[in-house]
């Protein structure tokens, strides 16, 4: 995803996109849209050996999407974006990790988790639970990628429903490879996650002034009773001037039981350096109170053996799905003609006991066989230390788990994207 593409997806809704426009009479104007990508993605260090596959969304996620706005005079508009996830290899709306449902083995093992080896079998029943819901889409929603409406008017732009994070437009923004492709930061930081990519039920506020913009976003957990739950804050700030940009963005949700949960802040910078763009990010990651794990100890007592060992179970995985990290991303893009290379550092530094830290660094190569359709080229080489066990995978899936701690990984990526 492009700069221009995020922040017109979340804050204005439809000013620009490739796609099949119909206009009336009245200023009103629907357009259908979409990215089909597919390549040959070939991984090593998974579990079970080297594995290469046909795979949806190497450099970006595969869609279809509508768009639509009327004007309503006097400088306002009403604007709406529906746009449902595609996986070209199968034709389905979801996918798995590579390495399916396993989890890191620090947050599956109880001697990692701080457990008695007896516990083991307690530990894999609850890895495995945890496990199968790791993937994308895995509830099959339709618009899975976005879906709101809203107003823009001369004050802004009102947007309501399932719409991207500003945490993560800022990461987008001052990513090397805007998200795209194995060589993105978020590849590090895949499994637990690290940003809350999209969120439902929010409203957003958005504004565009000259160079900068701005972005506010509240979401509602919807859980009677409890309205804490599930919330989510987030806002983001960017100025883009002559050769250069900087800005920022902030997240930060609840969890179930309304503890504050996951916690993101990004800041980031690009310049204009010689031929071509130099970029670079560093983002704070923080979650004391991890979400969808105070349900453990309920499902251990339902069974009478491990009623006695269902706290401690519980509290072993709050306290290993708890995250404290440090993101640094530095990359350089040159684009010439039809041709645009991509070289980038990505850094994970893990402040918890299991010092989980990883790094990749790789190329990208993108050729222009015209203004929607493009060829493209991704090797990247992921360093996994200590306990990380980090696996790479594109921008519509995740890699998931390598085969053991400590293990690298190298990734090739060879895809054909086309846009409409």
């Amino acid at each position: 995803m492009n700069k221009m593409r995020a922040l017109s997806a979340a804050v204005l809704g439809c000013f620009s996109s490739f796609g099949m426009a119909q206009s009336a009479a009245d200023g009103s104007s629907v357009t259908m849209y979409g990215i089909v990508d597919v390549g040959i993605h070939h991984v090593t260090g998974a579990p079970g050996g080297s594995k290469a596959s046909l795979t949806s969304g190497n450099m970006q996620g595969s869609r279809l999407g509508f768009k639509g706005n009327e004007d309503l005079g006097g400088g306002y508009r009403a604007v709406f974006t529906l746009e449902s996830r595609l996986e070209v290899d199968t034709g389905a709306l979801s996918n798995r990790p590579i390495s399916q449902g396993r989890l890191p083995d620090r947050l599956s093992n109880a001697g990692s988790l701080g457990l008695p080896a007896a516990l083991q079998p307690a530990v894999s029943a609850v890895a495995a639970q945890i496990g199968n819901s790791v993937g994308v889409n895995l509830g099959n929603n339709f618009f899975d990628r976005q879906v709101f409406t809203g107003l823009i008017t001369p004050f802004g732009a009102f947007t309501f429903g399932r719409q991207y994070t500003p945490g993560y437009l800022a990461n987008a923004n001052f990513d090397a490879m805007k998200t795209e492709s194995s060589l993105s930061l978020g590849q590090l930081v895949a499994i637990p996650a690290s940003f809350d990519i999209r969120v439902s039920n929010s409203l957003q506020y958005g504004l565009q002034l000259n160079g900068f913009t701005a972005t506010a976003m509240y979401a509602a957990g919807e859980v009677a009773g409890r309205s804490s739950a599930g919330r989510l804050w987030g806002a983001m700030a960017m100025y883009n001037g002559n050769g250069y940009s900087f800005g920022g963005g902030y997240n930060t949700r609840n969890n179930e039981l309304g503890e504050k949960s996951l916690t993101t802040a990004v800041l980031g910078a690009t310049l204009d350096v010689g031929p071509g763009t130099l970029s670079g990010q560093f983002s704070v990651i923080k979650d004391d109170h991890p979400t969808n794990l105070s349900g453990i100890s309920a499902v251990l007592s339902a069974n009478p053996a491990t009623v006695p060992v269902a706290g401690l179970v519980q509290n072993a995985f709050i306290q290993g799905f708890r995250q404290d990290a440090r993101l640094f991303q530095v990359g350089y893009r040159i684009t010439s003609g039809v041709h645009a290379v991509t070289v980038a550092y990505n850094n994970m530094n893990d402040k918890r006991p299991f010092n989980a830290d990883r790094a990749s660094y790789g190329v990208a190569y993108t050729y222009a066989l015209s203004k929607r359709t493009d060829l493209n080229a991704v090797l990247t080489h992921l360093n996994n230390k200590n306990t990380s066990q980090d696996m790479l995978g594109g921008n519509g899936f995740l890699g998931g788990v390598a085969a053991s701690p400590g293990k690298d990984v190298n990734s090739l990526a060879l895809s054909i994207r086309h846009r409409f």
